[in-house]
């Protein structure tokens, strides 16, 4: 009898043992446990946020983002921005050491003494001017009197404006400036706010298709190779992390060539980033093919040095700045192949 007690009672604690057993390490939970360890796995790569405003000529950030979801090097996530005095404040701040920025801006930064260099292009040409559709306007001396809008006065397609100004005999206060945010400009066109408006796309081609507006002049037509944002990162990053800037630059250079190979698929999978319609994105990036070009990045002294003599002409900068102080190309890479994007995998993604 006490034998068989005993029997009983080491079995049960034996089963006892063995429950508490299972409860631990919860093979039920195996599939879970493994997601967790590919999250922690993520996690431990380098990462880095990197401004954006929601215009083409800043594609390759949300491109970049998306094909370092995937990637065994530095994750790149992109924040998105809608005003460039924001992206400023944060650069100063230090809570954002890499973003793309207006070229005579990130100057007037290294002015300021703000430690950023422009590290890489973001595009070249991608700016339109748009005329409200209503109005007769064939040349820029038609819009006198008129309100016309610009990113910002430290932007390239402000220096542009007041370059054709010169060219055609505008005097500056025959044309009213206006400071907004790109991806307001529409919405104020269509409202007849403003009378005409010079912007980093999607911005113009959203009013060429809603019909409030048509297109005055292309960038590329007024000045060839124009570039109007740059890819700066703070000082202490290129000293902290040189590594990640190489990735970040590499990137941004591979998402460039990829894009220019797959531009439908380019504007598929950018336009939920900018929160624009498809459609929109995909006219800028076909109708012209060269409205906008991911291709020629690399910052060249003379490219920098007419922006830099143009914004300190009207005032933009209040001094010289040494070209040498502005730029840092060591992170450029000699050869550029496309991104590895899987289109099939953001289509799932996205259903």
């Amino acid at each position: 009898m006490f034998r068989s007690s005993t029997a009983r009672f080491v079995l049960m604690a034996l089963a006892f043992i063995s429950v508490l057993t299972v409860l631990r390490f919860k093979p039920w939970q195996r599939f879970a446990t493994g997601n967790t360890a590919v999250t922690n796995s993520t996690k431990s790569r380098e990462q880095l946020g990197v401004g954006f405003l929601p215009v083409t000529c800043h594609l390759t950030c949300p491109v970049t983002d998306y094909a370092t979801r995937t990637s065994t090097a530095t994750r790149f996530e992109s924040q998105r921005f809608t005003d460039f005095p924001t992206v400023v404040e944060s650069i100063k701040s230090g809570r954002l050491q890499a973003t793309f920025l207006l070229a005579p801006l990130a100057m007037k930064l290294r002015e300021q003494g703000v430690p950023v260099k422009i590290v890489y292009l973001g595009h070249r040409d991608g700016s339109t001017v748009m005329v409200r559709q209503d109005l007769a306007a064939e040349s820029l001396r038609d819009l006198r009197g008129k309100v016309f809008a610009i990113p910002s006065r430290a932007s390239n397609q402000n220096l542009v404006i007041h370059k054709l100004m010169e060219d055609q005999g505008i005097r500056e206060d025959e044309i009213r400036f206006v400071e907004l945010p790109p991806p307001d400009m529409p919405g104020a066109l269509a409202a007849k706010a403003i009378d005409a408006y010079f912007v980093g796309e999607p911005h113009a081609a959203k009013a060429e298709l809603d019909g409030t507006g048509r297109v005055l002049h292309h960038a590329k037509d007024i000045w060839p190779g124009f570039i109007s944002c740059v890819l700066v990162v703070h000082e202490d990053l290129i000293r902290d992390r040189p590594e990640v800037v190489r990735d970040l630059v590499r990137g941004i250079a591979e998402s460039g060539e990829w894009a220019e190979q797959h531009r439908l698929d380019a504007a598929k999978l950018s336009a939920p980033y900018f929160r624009q319609n498809e459609r929109v994105v995909r006219h800028v990036l076909t109708q012209p093919p060269d409205r906008v070009s991911y291709r020629m990045l690399t910052p060249t002294d003379e490219d920098l040095q007419q922006i830099h003599d143009m914004a300190l002409k009207i005032g933009i900068l209040e001094r010289p700045v040494p070209i040498a102080e502005v730029v840092d190309r060591q992170f450029i890479p000699q050869e550029i192949k496309p991104a590895n994007i899987d289109m099939q995998a953001a289509k799932d993604a996205n259903n």
